[in-house]
């Protein structure tokens, strides 16, 4: 019988790749990084035939010693953003330029020199920010040899990280995406949901180019075999954030999760109806409980695990992230130190991609310790700063990897000062992207979030302590915001 949905889970540093079976329990999982590039400062790429390999093998390995006759559906979730060109042979024309890229920031000054912004964010949700793909795939066009003439003819094709994998999984079939991925690229009116003729006059996109633009749950297409039998519907995509706040069954208006990757991303259902967005925070587009659009509210901090990264890759002070809880918890404070870890500009609710990190309050003193500690309330400071600015959260929902580090959601709930929930499993993307999948293939109902149960973390820290550790973050923040 049939009945295991297989979760495609398409990250900024590797790809996973998971299998549910019925009632959706984790069967089998299998993990790989693939090469980041860094070509010039403040450049992020990644090459987009090698995240497609990683994608084969992970499947192939998730799938070892099952029968993969028995997937039913498969779900995909992806890195957002992230901006890839290929053309109809399935060849990438250039590397594909990475949300966390900031080459394109003089771009979007100029964009808002000419009063632009407030149009396009009636349109979109979004800022005028290089985070998004539009700028990008107008960089990609002016850059790239011939691109812009394949693209005119249809010859060279646009999408997220997952129209690339839909591609490629069908065999060339099916060019699509879904609202949510739609709905971060800055082309896209989320109101009328669906593409903007005047966006793409505003950013030269032509218009041949595009993925169809489809609602999260549904039939995008079938596996044209290869690493998978053919014939295997594809009932789900959704960028990596929006699985999440399926995941942790955040359905209706008010209910927010923040996922620890490598970035943070608070995301807030709204429910069915627009609103506007506080400053400094985005609109976009999610789904309800069957995959219905919704609004959402979002908040996205460029540098969490990443900052955790730079300790262990820059630095060296540190063998693993794990390491980091060990050391923070081996100091009673941080000794004055304030890490900003900007390393890509400030995003929500800033949005400065000009400002650098830096570190504030070293001395003689000052030991790897007191940095991991620096780093860790770096992480919760940022994600305080989006949920003070979105306003009325009582309940802050968490995932990702770094929510097996206990020291950081106790202090996350101590600067909020409301209870965090941890799911219990880290991975509430993949979870989202295949629980939606099999629900859009009849597999499954509301009965797939029984049993899953999240750690809560309740505030214990002074809040006279949690203010002046709140006011030594925003001065340092205000010593770089003026700059």
């Amino acid at each position: 019988m049939k009945g295991l949905v297989l979760a495609l889970d398409q990250g900024t540093t590797g790809t996973r790749a998971l299998v549910y079976g019925p009632g959706g329990r984790l069967v089998a999982s299998a993990y790989r990084e693939f090469t980041q590039h860094f070509p010039r400062p403040g450049w992020v790429e990644h090459d987009a035939a090698e995240i497609w390999r990683s994608a084969q093998t992970v499947i192939k390995a998730a799938l070892a010693g099952l029968d993969a006759r028995r997937v039913a559906a498969v779900g995909v979730t992806n890195q957002r953003e992230t901006t890839v060109v290929w053309d109809r042979q399935g060849r990438p024309l250039a590397r594909a330029v990475v949300w966390q890229d900031r080459r394109t920031a003089a771009a979007c000054a100029r964009l808002k020199a000419r009063g632009l912004e407030a149009a396009v964010r009636r349109k979109t949700g979004l800022l005028l920010d290089p985070y998004f793909s539009a700028t990008k795939l107008r960089w990609l066009l002016d850059e790239t040899p011939g691109l812009r003439s394949g693209a005119r003819r249809g010859d060279a094709l646009f999408g997220t990280v997952d129209s690339w994998l839909l591609w490629n999984l069908t065999g060339g079939r099916a060019h699509a995406t879904d609202l949510t991925n739609a709905s971060r690229t800055l082309l896209f009116d989320i109101g009328r949901g669906r593409w903007d003729a005047g966006l793409l006059d505003l950013f030269g996109v032509p218009a041949a180019m595009l993925p169809e633009a489809l609602p999260s749950g549904g039939r995008f297409g079938l596996t044209a075999g290869g690493v998978l039998p053919a014939g295997i519907p594809i009932t789900a995509m959704l960028g990596d954030q929006q699985a999440a706040l399926y995941g942790q069954s955040c359905y209706g208006p008010g209910q927010v999760k923040n996922t620890y990757g490598t970035g943070c991303f608070v995301v807030a259902n709204l429910g069915p109806r627009r609103r506007p967005p506080p400053s400094g925070l985005l609109e976009t587009l999610a789904c309800g409980a069957r995959g219905e659009k919704t609004y959402a509210l979002e908040g996205s901090v460029f540098a969490a695990g990443a900052a955790v990264q730079w300790l262990r890759d820059g630095l060296g002070i540190i063998a693993s992230a794990a390491d980091s809880e060990r050391l923070a918890r081996s100091v009673p404070d941080s000794a004055g130190v304030t890490l900003v870890p900007a390393f890509a500009g400030l995003g929500a609710p800033h949005w400065r991609p000009d400002v650098r990190g830096a570190v504030f309050g070293l001395t003689r003193g000052t030991t790897r310790a007191h940095l991991a500690r620096a780093t860790l309330e770096a992480v919760a400071h940022q994600t305080a700063d989006v949920v003070s600015a979105m306003g009325g959260v009582k309940v802050l929902k968490a995932d990702g990897g770094a929510t097996a580090n206990a020291f950081l959601m106790q202090l996350q709930a101590d600067l909020l000062g409301v209870p965090v929930l941890a799911a219990a499993s880290a991975e509430s993307t993949a979870w989202g992207a295949a629980k939606l999948a099999g629900r859009a293939a009849g597999l499954w109902g509301a009965e797939a979030d029984a049993g899953r149960r999240s750690r809560e973390f309740k505030p214990r820290m002074p809040r006279a302590r949690a203010r002046a550790m709140r006011d030594s973050w925003k001065a340092a923040l205000a010593v770089l915001l003026r700059q």
